[in-house]
């Protein structure tokens, strides 16, 4: 029976048991009564842990930004706004040069006797000069009227263009961000649902017109956690590529770079909490797009427009509201 006679190990090993049992007194009328030790029982395996799955709250509603207007460096400039004009006019400084050259000029009519022919021809040039920038300064400041009056008559006095929905409860707390502060910017110029270039759609949520700068703004309710956008565009969340969520404002921000030749464009992925819990951001751009909360947008990018908010440029102006999809019912 032993594997070196032949045999197999597992019939070896039954034959040494039965050996020795018979030799062990106690073992041997065990197994003449019949007792069968009990076979152990097999082990209860343990219960599998089950995933940490994070599911959105639908009763959940983020907080509304409550950031204190009078922290923000930029308030100050609501507080007294300068006169807002829809076309760049030459400036006073202009009529003001050509009164003084006429000042000048109209000294040697005081002078006794005649000039030398040199010094008169000289003088009679002058004022022919003179008189030419005066024509051509008056037809700059007449058509800037003109176009400040049709400016006038085109957009009023309004501020928001378009239609925000209402839901998801992101657009509506978006919505009313920029009216409650960016909306208060001299200059600024507030649009709901705004189309790309060549597209019927509603292709960004919100944007924001001060001067030659212009914000596209797209809200986002995403899982709590930290955001940020990398320089090839793509998303990150905790250190790791985020799936939870897409956004196409890479396209609209180079669609309005080449539709606004000479406008500087910047978007914003405005982002909430979908469930409890906190969202933060890394707010450096990537692609020309960054990710931002409330606070952090209101702060960056409010003092971003104010730089430019003296003058509204009615052309781009014009273009961008030519963009807006829906407006509110009169």
């Amino acid at each position: 029976m032993h594997p070196d006679a032949g045999g197999t190990a597992g019939t070896f090993r039954l034959l040494k048991s039965a050996y020795e049992t018979l030799s062990d007194p106690r073992s041997r009328a065990e197994y003449d009564r019949g007792v069968v030790a009990a076979p152990a029982a097999a082990p209860t395996p343990a219960p599998r842990q089950r995933r940490r799955m994070y599911r959105d709250e639908p009763a959940f509603v983020p907080a509304a930004c409550d950031v204190p207007p009078s922290s923000l460096p930029w308030w100050h400039l609501t507080k007294h706004q300068p006169r807002i004009g829809y076309v760049r006019t030459p400036g006073h400084a202009p009529a003001v040069g050509i009164a003084l050259t006429g000042a000048v000029l109209a000294v040697p009519l005081l002078l006794p006797g005649w000039l030398p022919p040199v010094l008169l021809v000289c003088w009679l040039a002058l004022v022919a000069a003179a008189i030419a920038v005066a024509v051509r300064l008056g037809r700059l400041y007449l058509a800037a009227t003109r176009a400040q009056r049709a400016a006038q008559a085109e957009f009023g006095e309004r501020t928001v263009f378009g239609e925000a929905d209402e839901e998801p409860v992101g657009e509506r707390l978006t919505a009313e961000l920029l009216v409650n502060y960016l909306a208060r910017l001299p200059g600024a110029r507030v649009f709901h649902g705004l189309s790309q270039p060549g597209s019927v759609f509603a292709d960004v949520d919100h944007a924001v017109l001060c001067g030659h700068r212009l914000v596209l703004v797209e809200s986002k309710l995403w899982l709590p956690g930290h955001y940020e956008v990398d320089d090839d565009g793509s998303l990150w969340r905790n250190g790791h590529p985020f799936r939870g969520g897409a956004t196409d404002l890479f396209d609209a921000v180079a669609a309005f770079t080449d539709h606004l030749p000479g406008v500087e464009v910047r978007g914003v992925l405005l982002l909430y909490p979908s469930r409890t819990g906190d969202v933060t951001t890394d707010p450096t751009p990537g692609n020309g797009v960054s990710a931002m909360t409330p606070p952090t947008f209101v702060d960056d990018i409010g003092t971003w427009l104010a730089a430019d908010c003296a003058t509204v440029d009615h052309h781009v102006l014009r273009s961008v509201r030519a963009r807006v999809v829906r407006e509110p019912a009169a």
